[in-house]
C-alpha cells in the first residue's frame, strides 16, 4: 500500500510538472509511462520529424562517432622532413541504424552500424532488428550518445569527411591479448638479482605481504596474470589525413587493438575541436560529386618549420 501510494504521488508530481512548464512535458511523459499502468493512453503530442539537413553546432552540442577498421600501421614524412608514425582506420559503410529518443527512451542516442553480415551468420533477434528499422544487415553496432540537435535519420550514411583533418578524436578499442604473463612484463618489475646466490628467481615477483600481521594478501596486488585483451581510450588522437576517396583515415600514434579490430571514433572531450570547421551533424555529400576522384585531405600544419625556430 505505501508504494502504491507513493507511485500515485509521483505520478500527480510529474502531471503537475507537465501542466506547470510545457518545456519539460515530453521528461514528465517518460517519467509517468515508468511509474504508472497508463502508459498505453499516453502518446506524445506530435512524432518528432529528424531531417538530414545541416545546421549550426553550439558550444553544448555532441555530435555521433564512428566505427572503423584498423588495418595496421605506416610512417609517412610530412613536409617539414619530420617521420609521423601513422594509424590507418577504414571506415566500412557507417550508417544510422536507429534513433532514440527522450519520448520513448528517456535519452538522445544514436545506433550506428558498420560492415556487413549474412543474414544467415546473425541471430534471430538481430535479424528481427535490423528488419524492423529498415536497413541492411550490419557486423557490428555501437550506441553513441549525442545531443537533441545533431539526431539524424535512419539510413544517413556517415563517411570519414565526419572528422576534419587537423582535429583531435578519442579512440577507444580492444588492447591485444597477451595471454598468461609475470610481473616483469605485466607491471614492469625490475626482478630479482642476477648474481650473487639467487637461484631460479631471476624473474620472480618478490614479496606479496607480510608476516602474520595481516596474514594475507591485500586485494589488488600487482601480480602475474593475464595481459591485455581489455577496453582502453586513447585520448587526443591528431587526424592526420583523410582519404574520401577509399573512407581511409590515417591518425598520429597507436590505437588499441590488433588488425582488423573495431575501434570506436568520436570528438575529442580534452582538446575540443574548433566548432566552425566540423560538419554538424555529420558531412553530407552533394548529388553532383563524385567521391571516387577525390584527393586525400592532409592536415594543415603551418607555415614555420620546426627545424628552423630558434631555441
Amino acid at each position: 500500500m505505501a508504494m502504491s501510494a507513493l507511485s500515485r504521488g509521483l505520478i500527480s508530481r510529474f502531471r503537475a510538472l507537465s501542466i506547470l512548464n510545457p518545456t519539460s512535458s515530453s521528461c514528465a511523459e517518460h517519467w509517468v509511462r515508468r511509474f504508472s499502468a497508463e502508459a498505453a493512453l499516453l502518446t506524445p503530442d506530435s512524432a518528432r520529424v529528424i531531417e538530414a539537413a545541416p545546421g549550426v553546432m553550439g558550444p553544448t552540442s555532441r555530435r555521433t562517432g564512428i566505427i572503423a577498421v584498423k588495418c595496421g600501421m605506416t610512417a609517412q614524412w610530412n613536409k617539414w622532413g619530420a617521420r609521423v608514425p601513422l594509424s590507418v582506420l577504414w571506415v566500412d559503410d557507417n550508417i544510422v541504424c536507429q534513433v532514440k529518443t527522450v519520448e520513448k527512451e528517456g535519452f538522445f542516442s544514436l545506433q550506428i552500424g558498420c560492415g556487413q553480415k549474412k543474414e544467415k551468420h546473425l541471430t534471430k533477434p538481430e535479424v528481427g532488428h535490423f528488419r524492423s528499422q529498415g536497413v541492411p544487415m550490419k557486423r557490428k553496432l555501437r550506441e553513441f550518445p549525442v545531443t537533441e540537435d545533431a539526431l539524424l535519420p535512419v539510413g544517413t550514411s556517415l563517411g570519414v569527411r565526419h572528422f576534419v583533418p587537423g582535429q583531435h578524436v578519442d579512440i577507444q578499442g580492444i588492447t591485444m591479448g597477451k595471454g598468461f604473463q609475470g610481473g616483469m612484463k605485466r607491471w614492469g618489475f625490475k626482478g630479482m638479482p642476477a648474481s650473487h646466490g639467487a637461484s631460479l628467481s631471476h624473474r620472480s615477483l618478490g614479496s606479496t605481504g607480510q608476516r602474520d600481521a595481516p596474514g594475507k594478501v591485500f586485494k589488488g596486488k600487482k601480480m602475474a596474470g593475464r595481459m591485455g585483451g581489455k577496453r582502453r581510450t586513447v585520448k587526443n588522437v591528431f587526424v592526420y589525413r583523410v582519404d574520401p576517396a577509399r573512407n581511409l583515415m590515417w591518425v598520429r600514434g597507436q590505437v588499441p587493438g590488433a588488425e582488423g579490430n573495431f575501434v570506436f571514433i568520436k570528438d575529442a572531450v580534452y582538446k575540443k575541436p574548433d566548432i566552425s570547421t566540423l560538419p554538424f551533424p555529420t558531412y553530407f555529400t552533394p548529388e553532383d560529386e563524385d567521391t571516387t576522384s577525390l584527393e586525400p585531405l592532409i592536415a594543415d600544419l603551418g607555415e614555420v618549420d620546426p627545424f628552423m625556430v630558434a631555441d
